[in-house]
């Protein structure tokens, strides 16, 4: 408790600092206004700063589950704020460079006078550039959280039997239906995945953030996905419970299989390091299944690939659902190199970046060597779905929310 509230004061201290190092820079920037708007601006900015340090003490005091949309939404617009006055702390850095270089100057030479205006330009700039991420991620928690994208692949396998070619399989993944506090967005995402008529939907795991009472308010929803041959589904990190302080270890048992009962009651076949073979005119293509299985430090595996391929070695084409992305280099590719496809997701594309043509960056990239999109290594493929929901930022810039429809074809 001690520990807590000194890292506590410390953050405050370093929030503070931060202010005050940008009110220099906002006097600067504001001193052709009137006295009076200079006074009110002024009285804002240092209010907003209280506002801040209230709104910490109390969520810092208060139970981190369940939360609340309005505990969520006004703790990122602060995390928002701040973040952007680090830019422009990066300007006013380099404006204390020139100060500092300038005065070096003027003791060797008298004639060397400082240009206050060099100043002010930074001082704007500083804001100019911290504005754009700041808009940009209040834009992606009122517009990007639920901008829904149909993203469509065709893949071409020469080992793809005949009676599959043209064949439609649909992937969704990180739901995590705890961050959605009314029904209706998912409802259109329903509506939207039902609209592509797909033949198989698969749901790459991360149903919810930490417990099984999350999905309440939308099981009925989520039990309206469609597919000509079935939905099937795995477990994410985050299904687990494993970031929750549990009473008791039968509790978190409990929830756990509440949550894969909960698969069943929507209609979905939950694959446990299993496999299921699908018919289509004589021919047949394996879907696998695997528990969560992170190839990375903290990331639990929990999933037996060895088990969920134990019968599909005759099988022409084999599909596996793997919720962590790391499992295709970690396991996959080294042991299984017949298996064709992998689908994934977790990496959600961090819910942040640039994702135009020609450019895809986000700041995931540096922990996870495969982290959005398609991906070949030989006749395999893994594609990273960057998810249908969000967790702890309410939106998206960048790495919409993903509905992906792949269409396997005979090469």
């Amino acid at each position: 408790m001690k520990q807590r509230m000194m890292s506590f004061i410390i953050l405050i201290l370093l929030l503070f600092l931060v202010d005050l190092y940008v009110f220099q820079a906002l006097k600067t920037v504001i001193q052709g206004f009137t006295p009076a708007t200079q006074q009110y601006i002024k009285i804002g900015y240092w209010v907003l700063f209280a506002a801040a340090v209230i709104v910490f003490t109390i969520f810092a005091n208060t139970p981190r589950h369940p939360t609340t949309p309005f505990k969520v939404y006004l703790t990122n617009i602060f995390f928002i704020l701040y973040a952007s006055k680090l830019l422009v702390v990066f300007f006013l850095f380099a404006d204390d460079l020139i100060r500092l270089s300038k005065l070096t100057l003027g003791t060797l030479d008298t004639d060397a006078k400082y240009d206050p205006s060099r100043s002010k330009f930074l001082s704007q700039m500083g804001f100019l550039v911290a504005a754009v991420p700041f808009t940009a991620f209040i834009y992606g928690m009122v517009k990007g959280a639920y901008d829904y994208r149909v993203k469509r692949i065709t893949l071409k396998f020469p080992n793809l039997p005949e009676a599959f070619d043209g064949y439609k399989m649909l992937q969704i993944s990180d739901l995590h239906t705890g961050s959605f506090h009314s029904k209706e967005p998912l409802q259109e995402a329903v509506r939207l995945i039902n609209k592509q008529e797909a033949d198989l939907v698969f749901f790459t795991g991360d149903l919810v953030n930490n417990v099984e009472t999350e999905l309440h308010n939308h099981l009925d929803t989520l039990k309206e996905i469609k597919a000509r041959n079935g939905v099937f589904s795995v477990l994410g990190n985050h299904d687990y419970g494993d970031y929750v302080n549990w009473s008791s270890a039968e509790a978190k048992r409990d929830n756990l299989s509440k949550l894969i009962a909960s698969h069943g009651k929507m209609g979905w076949q939950i694959l446990m390091n299993e496999h299921r073979k699908i018919e289509k005119d004589g021919a047949h293509i394996a879907v696998l299944g695997v528990e969560n299985w992170g190839n990375r430090v903290g990331f639990p595996k929990y999933g037996d690939l060895q088990k969920a391929y134990a019968g599909t070695e005759q099988s022409p084409f084999k599909v596996l659902l793997s919720h962590d992305p790391s499992h295709w280099d970690g396991e996959i590719n080294p042991q299984y190199p017949d298996i064709d496809l992998t689908l994934s997701g977790h990496t959600h594309g961090m819910q942040f970046g640039i994702n135009v043509p020609g450019l895809k960056w986000s700041p995931v990239q540096y922990v996870y060597k495969q982290w959005a999109g398609l991906y070949q290594q030989g006749k395999q493929y893994l594609y990273v779905n960057t998810g249908l929901g969000f967790i702890g930022y309410p939106g998206r810039v960048g790495f919409l929310p993903e509905i992906t429809v792949f269409e396997l074809r005979k090469a």
